[in-house]
């Protein structure tokens, strides 16, 4: 059986038991302190799991680049990175070579986690499903929702796998750039949701990006509204009666989310597909790379 959207942790036992072709990631990240995630990961992840970097791994790098970085950057093309903002996009052909380096491959399940209320891990099942691959899945519940069945953890890394080959294929998934945001803007061929705290959707405060505020005619819905008290997922039905009192009557299909750079606005985009509202568009970039884009608007307050 394929999980292409969520997976349960009682799933995720009985996909282990069944010694299914597997891959588990941990993609837990602090954003006040980058290498908090692999501390937490060495201390206790689920066993096999592959630690996915949120800056090293799954974005272009904006720094001083990692040995494999240099490795890859010496011997093959990366290409441009897919998106601006703060953390940018990789290309997929950088993100096929990554894959390929710890050794995964294209009949794989991919599981995808975090332990910071899925913040973090949606990324990486974004950009799995941007690569062509169908069976990638979040963890429902996280880290948490795994051990409140008893799910085994471990601590230490994890040994390294051999090299495959990667191949891409046709997206499943849609990218929204800066320019066609810009040319849809307010009109009904486009709805921006945005999954930021509601101070920072309104201005109030703003601690990472020059310019506070919001896209004009974003929607404001936080990521966090669509879990559960126990870090899962709200039902379906929920989900859908929620979105469509946030949409009064614009068409999902229009829907492209948003957040700051492109990271917390993934659960918006699982939330809709869960509750069968279709598959949305993200924008990538997000606040962060429309408002260090000059000539574009911002707007103030709770409207949108």
């Amino acid at each position: 059986m394929t999980y292409d959207t969520l997976i349960s942790p009682e799933q995720l036992r009985d996909l282990n038991a069944s010694g299914a072709s597997l891959m588990v990631f941990d993609c837990s990240f602090d954003l006040g302190e980058p290498e908090a995630g692999v501390r937490h990961y060495r201390a206790a992840h689920i066993p096999g799991a592959v630690y996915a970097h949120l800056e090293d791994d799954l974005s272009a790098r904006h720094g001083a680049p990692s040995a494999l970085a240099q490795a890859i950057a010496a011997h093959e093309d990366e290409g441009e990175p897919a998106s601006g903002g703060r953390h940018p996009l990789p290309s997929r052909e950088k993100i096929a070579l990554w894959l390929s380096s710890i050794g995964f491959t294209n009949d794989m399940q991919a599981v995808v986690y975090d332990r910071n209320g899925l913040n973090f891990g949606g990324r990486l099942w974004w950009m799995l499903q941007w690569m062509g691959h169908e069976a990638a899945a979040v963890l429902d519940g996280g880290l948490q929702g795994w051990q409140s069945i008893g799910g085994q953890v471990v601590s230490g890394e994890e040994p390294a796998r051999f090299q495959s080959n990667f191949v891409l294929g046709a997206p499943r998934v849609r990218l929204a750039d800066t320019r066609t945001v810009a040319a849809h803007l307010e009109t009904s061929a486009q709805t921006l949701i945005d999954a930021r705290a509601p101070a920072r959707y309104r201005g109030d405060v703003e601690p990472l990006d020059p310019v506070a505020g919001h896209i004009p005619g974003a929607l404001n819905r936080p990521f966090s509204d669509n879990f559960d008290a126990d870090g899962r997922f709200k039902p379906p039905a929920q989900l859908r009666a929620e979105f469509e009192s946030l949409l009064a009557g614009r068409d999902p299909a229009t829907i492209v989310n948003q957040c700051g750079s492109g990271v917390s606005a993934l659960p918006n985009l699982i939330a809709l597909r869960w509750a069968g509202l279709g598959t949305s568009a993200l924008y990538a970039g997000s606040w962060s790379e429309w408002c260090n884009t000059p000539g574009l608007p911002a707007r103030q307050g709770a409207a949108p």
